[in-house]
C-alpha cells in the first residue's frame, strides 16, 4: 500500500510538473518565400489562370515501357498482404494498368471540373473550384474547402462534390468548393526552400480562400488535410467559421501521454480517467501503440530520408503503386491484410486506384509529398470543429474527450445529410 501511495505521489508530482510547463499559444505565421533563389520584390502576382490536366503520346508510352520491364518478384506463401503488397495481386495490377487502363479517358475526367492555378509565395498553387449550376432565389452557396491527405489527392473529393454542389432537397446546404492540392503534392509546385510545414499550407490556403473572394469559409481536412484546416483555423479563427476533420491525433506525444499509456490502467484519476475510461482505453491503450509500431514503418522514414526512399518510387511506377495501394488496403481495414487481394477492389475501382497514382506519377511529386512528415510536428486544436469517427476506428474516445468533443445531433444530421455515406461516416462530433 505504502509503496502504491509513494508511486502515486511521485507520478502526481511529475504530472504537475508537466501541466505546469505548457503555456497557451498563439499559432501566428508570417509570409514566406518558396520558390526558387532569393524572394521576389515589389507585389505579389494575383492573377488566377485556368489550368487543364493533360497528357502526351509520349507519357504514355514512357509509362507502358517501364511497365513491360517490371522485375516481379514472388511473396511468400500464404502471407497475402501482411508482408506488404501482395506480389500475386500486384502482377493483376500490372496487367490491367498496361492494357485495360485509359489514362487519357480518364484525365477527361480529372477535367470535368475547373482547374486553376495561382503563385502564392513564390509557388503556383493548383486548385480544383466548382460552383453550384443554380441557386434559390434568396440563397448563397456556402464556401468549402477541402483537403486532401497523403497519399490522396484532389481526386478522392470527386465522388462527393455533386452531393454537395448539387443537394437533391432545397431544405440541403448547397456549397461551392475548393480543393486544392497540398504544395508539393499534385499539381501544386513544391516548395524549393526546407521547413514547410502544415502551418505554411494554412497560411497559403487562407490566402488563397481571401483571394477568391471569400471573407468566411469553412473548411474540411482527412489525414494532412486535417492538420492543415486545423492550422487554418487557429491562425485565422474569425473567417474559418466550421472546421470538420476525420483525422483528430490526440496531440504532441509527450511524457505525460507516455504515463497515461504506463500508468493509466493503476491510477486512472490521475489523468482524468473513469472507470469507464479504464474498461475502454485498456488493454486498446497498450494495442495501439503496438499497432503504431507496426503500421508506421512508413512515417518514420518519411520523417527522416524522404529523398532517399522517394527516389526509387519517383522512377518506378510498379514500385510507387505498390506503396501508395498498400495503404489503401490498411488504412481502409486493417483486417484485409489476411485477403490475397488486399481488399482493394471490395472499396475501390482499380481505376480510381490508378487515377490517383497517376497524379503522383505523371507530377513528379512523391519524393516532395514525402517531405511534408519531415517538415512537420503536430499541433493542438483550439477552433470549434467537428470530427468525423468511422466505424473503423482506432480507439475509443475517453469521457474527457467527450466532454471536449461532445455529441451534436444538429451538425450530425446535417453533416449526414450532407456527405449521404453513413459507411464512411459513423459519427460526426462537434467540439464547442
Amino acid at each position: 500500500m505504502y509503496k502504491e501511495l509513494a508511486l502515486a505521489l511521485g507520478l502526481g508530482t511529475v504530472v504537475a510538473l508537466v501541466f505546469l510547463k505548457k503555456r497557451k499559444s498563439v499559432l501566428k505565421a508570417h509570409d514566406g518565400w518558396w520558390g526558387v533563389g532569393a524572394c521576389h520584390q515589389g507585389p505579389e502576382d494575383d492573377s488566377i489562370r485556368p489550368f487543364k490536366v493533360e497528357t502526351t503520346s509520349e507519357e504514355i508510352e514512357d509509362l507502358h515501357r517501364r511497365l513491360d520491364q517490371t522485375r516481379s518478384f514472388p511473396s511468400l506463401e500464404d502471407s497475402q498482404f501482411n508482408y506488404g503488397f501482395n506480389s500475386k495481386y500486384l502482377e493483376k495490377v500490372v496487367s490491367y494498368w498496361r492494357n485495360d487502363f485509359n489514362w487519357r479517358k480518364q484525365v477527361d475526367k480529372l477535367n470535368k471540373y475547373p482547374h486553376f492555378k495561382t503563385k502564392i509565395e513564390g509557388i503556383d498553387i493548383h486548385y480544383v473550384h466548382v460552383k453550384p449550376k443554380s441557386l434559390a432565389e434568396g440563397t448563397r452557396a456556402v464556401p468549402l474547402m477541402m483537403v486532401h491527405g497523403w497519399p490522396g489527392s484532389f481526386y478522392e473529393f470527386y465522388g462527393i462534390i455533386p452531393l454537395l454542389t448539387e443537394p437533391s432537397s432545397p431544405d440541403d446546404i448547397t456549397f461551392e468548393i475548393i480543393c486544392p492540392s497540398i504544395p508539393g503534392y499534385g499539381f501544386s509546385e513544391a516548395p524549393h526552400k526546407k521547413g514547410f510545414d502544415g502551418v505554411c499550407a494554412a497560411h497559403i490556403f487562407n490566402k488563397l480562400m481571401k483571394r477568391l473572394g471569400f471573407n468566411q469559409y469553412y473548411v474540411q481536412g482527412g489525414d494532412w488535410g486535417s492538420l492543415i484546416t486545423t492550422n487554418m483555423a487557429q491562425l485565422e479563427p474569425n473567417a474559418v467559421k466550421g472546421l470538420h476533420i476525420n483525422f483528430a491525433p490526440p496531440g504532441k506525444a509527450g511524457l505525460l501521454m507516455m504515463l497515461s499509456i504506463l500508468f493509466g490502467r493503476r491510477f486512472p484519476k490521475l489523468f482524468g480517467f473513469t472507470e469507464h475510461d479504464v474498461k475502454r482505453l485498456f488493454p486498446t491503450m497498450e494495442k495501439l501503440v503496438v499497432d503504431a509500431i507496426r503500421e508506421t514503418g512508413y512515417m518514420h522514414i518519411q520523417s527522416t530520408k524522404p529523398d532517399t526512399a522517394g527516389r526509387g518510387l519517383n522512377d518506378s511506377p510498379v514500385g510507387l503503386a505498390a506503396y501508395i495501394l498498400e495503404k489503401f488496403s490498411t488504412w481502409t481495414d486493417p483486417e484485409f491484410k489476411n485477403l490475397e487481394d488486399g481488399g482493394l477492389e471490395r472499396k475501390f475501382s482499380l481505376d480510381d486506384l490508378l487515377t490517383n497514382v497517376m497524379i503522383y506519377w505523371t507530377s513528379k511529386s512523391i519524393i516532395s509529398s514525402m517531405r511534408f512528415y519531415k517538415e512537420n510536428f503536430s499541433k493542438g486544436l483550439n477552433q470549434p470543429h467537428a470530427n468525423g469517427i468511422g466505424p473503423r476506428k482506432k480507439h475509443p474516445e475517453t469521457e474527457k474527450a467527450k466532454k471536449r468533443s461532445p455529441h451534436h445531433p444538429k451538425y450530425t444530421e446535417c453533416c449526414l445529410k450532407m456527405l449521404n455515406n453513413k459507411e464512411n461516416i459513423h459519427r460526426l462530433l462537434l467540439t464547442v
